[in-house]
């Protein structure tokens, strides 16, 4: 709910500076340029998505949301180009991206195992006292 919460109020001040700064935000459709089988395939397999489809790419934050928040980059570049034509297809994007994020590094860590090395017990262990001249 936290993370929930922190993205809901990282929008809520970025569409502020948007709109003070003056940004001009694209006013294009997406089922103009796009179909759904992007829209299958963004959610299912993001990187090899933006990989291998006519989403514009570059820049150094756009490679650092590649690597490792791709949910999180589909829905900001789906912000920007599709928000004023679009806004449902928009809020859908940033509802998979939030759970797809979560649920992935959940399964993740619990898919990782550290395994604790113990040493055998020797049951035949005899305690010896020793005197001390």
């Amino acid at each position: 709910m936290l993370r929930f919460l922190s993205v809901f109020i990282t929008l809520c001040i970025a569409s502020v500076l948007i709109s003070l700064l003056g940004f001009d935000l694209k006013y294009e459709n997406y089922w103009s340029y796009h179909g759904i089988f992007l829209l299958i395939f963004l959610s299912l397999f993001p990187r090899l998505a933006l990989l291998f489809s006519s989403i514009p790419f570059g820049g150094f934050f756009w490679w650092l949301g590649f690597l490792f928040f791709p949910r999180y980059l589909i829905a900001t570049l789906a912000t920007i180009h599709y928000w004023h034509k679009n806004p449902l297809l928009v809020t859908i994007a940033w509802f998979i991206a939030i759970s797809g994020e979560s649920t992935e590094k959940y399964y993740i860590k619990r898919r990782v195992y550290y395994k604790k090395t113990r040493r055998p017990i020797d049951e035949d262990v005899i305690d010896v006292e020793a005197k001390s001249y």
